[in-house]
């Protein structure tokens, strides 16, 4: 599955279990009156069985660890707490451009805005946070009057762009 690269586990995986039931009544329904062809190829599918159970349950065991290892939960950690100040505070906030999208999910909010507009909007007194990647926080914080650093800050994942910060007033 690794080699396809643009896999969509929706379409390929409902595939596997017919072609399962398939391979399994071609060998019950073989008509090779030998019983020692019947019993390798039976043996042959049980190893190949095994197997297969062996190596997917692997790999998902390898994603569990490598996931907690390379703190793949930063994103959700990060959004829960600024939707807990936010709610606590009762901050009005948004999301700066970025590239991860998933980012805008664990803020709930459908959509990033530009520095520009952030800029504007802050200094009109129409938003009490921003959230910001971390470096991009020092010109904001130039920007935007009487901003201030909160203590969130997301941590550093492996293989992603990078960590985001929550300014506040």
């Amino acid at each position: 599955m690794s080699i396809v690269p643009s896999k969509r586990v929706d379409r390929i995986f409902p595939i596997i279990p017919p072609l399962c039931l398939l391979l399994a009544a071609q060998i019950g329904k073989s008509s090779t009156p030998d019983e020692v062809i019947r019993a390798r190829v039976l043996c042959w599918g049980a190893a190949a069985l095994l197997l297969s159970v062996l190596s997917a349950g692997g790999y998902s065991a390898l994603k569990v660890f490598t996931g907690y290892r390379d703190h793949r939960d930063a994103l959700v950690k990060f959004g829960r707490s600024v939707r807990d100040e936010a709610a606590a505070h009762h901050w009005r906030y948004e999301v700066l451009n970025t590239r991860d999208e998933g980012l805008l999910l664990y803020v709930e909010k459908t959509h990033f805005i530009k520095p520009q507009y952030a800029i504007a909007e802050w200094n009109r007194g129409n938003l009490d946070a921003v959230v910001a990647p971390f470096r991009l926080a020092p010109s904001l914080m130039r920007d935007f009057h009487d901003a201030a650093l909160s203590h969130l800050k997301s941590s550093e994942r492996k293989g992603e762009s990078g960590i985001y910060v929550l300014i506040t007033r």
